[in-house]
């Protein structure tokens, strides 16, 4: 599965598969044809052109190693947005706010295993049903779904989108989502008696040990954890999400969302229903 930068981004590059897989074709066709016509001959009498050869340029060794030296001299930029890199070489929990796009099937209850809910304009994925296919594929709480069906979904209210899915046929339900725009990853390092630096209450971030992991680190009161190391925990207990925590290795790694956004999310949910119906496990994307 490839991420995106933008969902233009994700068009433009089926458009650019599609052309190099036609290229590709017409490519095979004519090799014979290719191999039989005669290099043009070159003034220089060798298999490369020189400058003079080449679109008229005329370039002297003194002219080229200037240019070396002034590229030389550039720095490469680091931290681009505009690299498409395959999920296989990300993080599993790392929020990379990129583009991807899911191809959902509907289980044998004619369900895919989501809820949204709309935030401003926007709508987000705020319920993926464990072992649903859409937990299956990778949809993560805090998704915001773009396009459904090849349908922009921008200011769409909740009933529509999941009467949306519920129209949709059983398999092929293409689903757009930008990763999680509203959360943050944050590793942190445990202590000497285990702890990474914070306290929470029903999930919720509400304070910071002083010279902690956490407080180092820039984490935030006011946010709720929705993940620990690679598992989901929205839904879960206190005490299973701090057993979760004294299970992991001295290096712990949180995904946080502010507790606003959270509870609007899930404002008509009941803790009992998150608890039992929401994916708790680790996935490979």
């Amino acid at each position: 599965m490839s991420l995106y930068p933008s969902l233009e981004d994700m068009h433009v590059d089926k458009i650019v598969r599609a052309q190099q897989q036609l290229d590709l074709n017409a490519g095979q066709g004519n090799a014979n044809m290719a191999q039989q016509q005669p290099l043009p001959a070159l003034k220089s009498g060798s298999m490369y052109p020189n400058f003079g050869d080449y679109m008229g340029l005329d370039l002297n060794l003194a002219q080229l190693s200037n240019w070396n030296a002034q590229d030389s001299a550039l720095q490469p930029v680091s931290n681009t947005t505009t690299t498409i890199a395959t999920s296989s070489s990300l993080d599993r929990s790392h929020v990379t706010s990129g583009i991807r796009e899911f191809i959902l099937c509907k289980d044998e209850n004619g369900k895919v295993g989501l809820r949204v809910q709309s935030i401003n304009t926007g709508v987000f994925v705020c319920v993926v049903v464990k072992n649903s296919p859409a937990a299956l594929a990778g949809v993560k709480f805090g998704d915001q779904i773009l396009e459904l069906n090849g349908v922009i979904v921008a200011g769409f209210k909740v009933d529509k989108i999941h009467d949306m899915i519920k129209k949709s046929g059983k398999n092929n339900i293409s689903v757009i989502v930008r990763d999680r725009p509203f959360e943050r990853t944050i590793k942190l390092l445990k202590d000497s008696r285990g702890r990474l630096g914070f306290e929470f209450n029903n999930g919720k971030i509400t304070s910071i040990l002083k010279d902690s992991s956490a407080a180092r680190n820039g984490v935030l009161t006011d946010f709720n954890l929705l993940e620990i190391d690679d598992h989901h925990v929205v839904g879960m207990k206190d005490k299973e999400i701090t057993k979760l925590i004294e299970s992991c290795g001295n290096t712990v790694k949180i995904t946080v969302i502010p507790s606003f956004i959270y509870q609007h999310m899930i404002k008509k949910l009941s803790t009992s229903f998150l608890h039992d119906v929401m994916d708790h496990n680790m996935r490979d994307l």
